[in-house]
């Protein structure tokens, strides 16, 4: 493990957790980000507004940590532009298989006591899993 931050880790999921729960309380929604990407595209009178606040929101937090604190957004990622492309588009036609992503099912849905989303996050887990072994050991990390 190269970076532990248990004090952050714990702040940044209490953080999570508290904009999931409020959402679902005063709005009554599911903090899925894909689902909420997605559904801006929809164009449902009313149901718009909230989705771009949400989303803006996001990007504005990355933002503002970034001032303060820009050596956490140094990343060094050792793939090609293909392979980035590619697994873009795995992530985002699995969301779609899977009625949503982690954070609607892993982080709302479980929370939830759903059976569905549990069993989502199980496969997204398991899938996530098989996947780095393949790239990694299978292909020699070459993609």
């Amino acid at each position: 493990m190269e970076s532990f931050t248990p004090i952050a880790s714990t702040i940044g999921g209490v953080l999570i957790g508290v904009a999931a729960a409020g959402l679902l309380m005063f709005h009554g929604r599911i903090a899925g980000i894909s689902g909420i990407a997605g559904g801006i595209f929809r164009r449902q009178a009313g149901d718009t507004e909230w989705r771009v606040m949400f989303l803006v929101g996001l990007f504005a937090a990355g933002v503002v940590w970034h001032y303060f604190r820009p050596m956490d957004y140094r990343v060094e990622i050792d793939r090609s532009t293909l392979a980035l492309v590619i697994a873009g588009l795995a992530v985002g036609i699995g969301t779609q298989l899977g009625s949503g992503c982690t954070s609607g099912h892993g982080v709302c849905g479980i929370g939830r006591l759903s059976k569905r989303s549990t069993v989502a996050t199980v496969s997204f887990m398991v899938t996530a899993a098989i996947t780095v072994l393949v790239v990694n050991e299978v292909l020699g990390g070459s993609i």
